[in-house]
C-alpha cells in the first residue's frame, strides 16, 4: 500500500547554509556577507576594496563551498528530529538544487546527521523534479517543503495537488525572502520545526481534509 511522501529541500530547511558560508567567506577570502535584502547576488563585497562580487565569482565560490566546506553546515533546530518522526509515517526524500555530481556528498552529509535520506539533485525550478518523484513513488499523499518561493510556484503549476509548506529556518534570511504563502503558491508559511511538525503530520494523515 502506498505511503505518504515528504519531499524536502535541504539548505535553510534541514541545514544552515548562509551562516557557515558567511564564516568561510570571511575566514578564507576576506569577503563580507550581509543579507539585508532578498537579493542574494548583492550581499557579498570584498573587504579590501568594497567591490561587490559579480555573478560568476559568486557561483564559483558557492561551488567551492559545496565541494569542500559542507562539513561546516549544521542542522536547523528541530529539523532532524522532526523529519525522523515524519519518517515513521511517510517516505521522506530530499530534493536539493545542487549539481548532480554533488548528490552523493549531500547524501553522506545528511546521513552524518543521522538522517539517511534518498537525495534527488536538480537545477532550476523544482516542479518537474517533483512530478518525476511522484511518478516513481505514487504516494497516497505528498507534501513539498522549501525555503524559496519560486519553487513553490513551480510546484503549484505542475503538481497542484501536493501540499506545500514554505519554511525558512535561517532567521537571517527569513524576513527578506518573498513569501510563497502570501503569493498564493504555498498552503502555509512556518519558519520553525516546532510549528511545522504538527502541520506536516496533519497533511500526511489527512486531518486537514474538508
Amino acid at each position: 500500500m502506498a505511503r505518504p511522501l515528504i519531499i524536502t529541500d535541504c539548505d535553510e530547511v534541514i541545514l544552515h547554509m548562509v551562516a557557515p558560508f558567511r564564516g568561510w567567506l570571511a575566514e578564507q577570502h576576506d569577503i563580507a556577507f550581509t543579507m539585508d535584502s532578498n537579493d542574494f547576488s548583492r550581499s557579498m563585497r570584498h573587504n579590501a576594496t568594497g567591490q561587490m562580487l559579480d555573478h560568476p565569482e559568486i557561483w564559483q565560490l558557492l561551488g567551492q563551498f559545496f565541494d569542500t566546506e559542507m562539513g561546516r553546515q549544521h542542522p536547523i533546530a528541530g529539523a532532524i528530529e522532526s523529519l525522523t518522526a515524519l519518517g515513521e509515517h511517510a517516505d521522506v526524500v530530499c530534493l536539493t538544487n545542487l549539481e548532480h555530481h554533488r548528490n552523493e556528498a549531500r547524501r553522506q552529509q545528511l546521513a552524518g546527521h543521522n538522517l539517511p535520506l534518498r537525495v534527488f539533485t536538480n537545477q532550476g525550478p523544482k516542479g518537474p523534479a517533483i512530478r518525476a518523484i511522484l511518478d516513481e513513488y505514487q504516494p497516497s499523499r505528498a507534501v513539498f517543503i522549501d525555503d524559496i518561493a519560486q519553487h513553490h510556484g513551480s510546484a503549484a503549476d505542475i503538481t497542484p495537488h501536493v501540499a506545500r509548506l514554505h519554511l525558512c529556518g535561517e532567521p537571517e534570511m527569513a524576513p527578506h525572502i518573498p513569501c510563497a504563502f502570501t503569493q498564493g503558491h504555498a498552503h502555509a508559511r512556518i519558519d520553525d520545526w516546532a510549528g511545522a511538525l504538527p502541520w506536516l503530520m496533519a497533511q500526511i494523515h489527512g486531518d486537514n481534509d474538508d
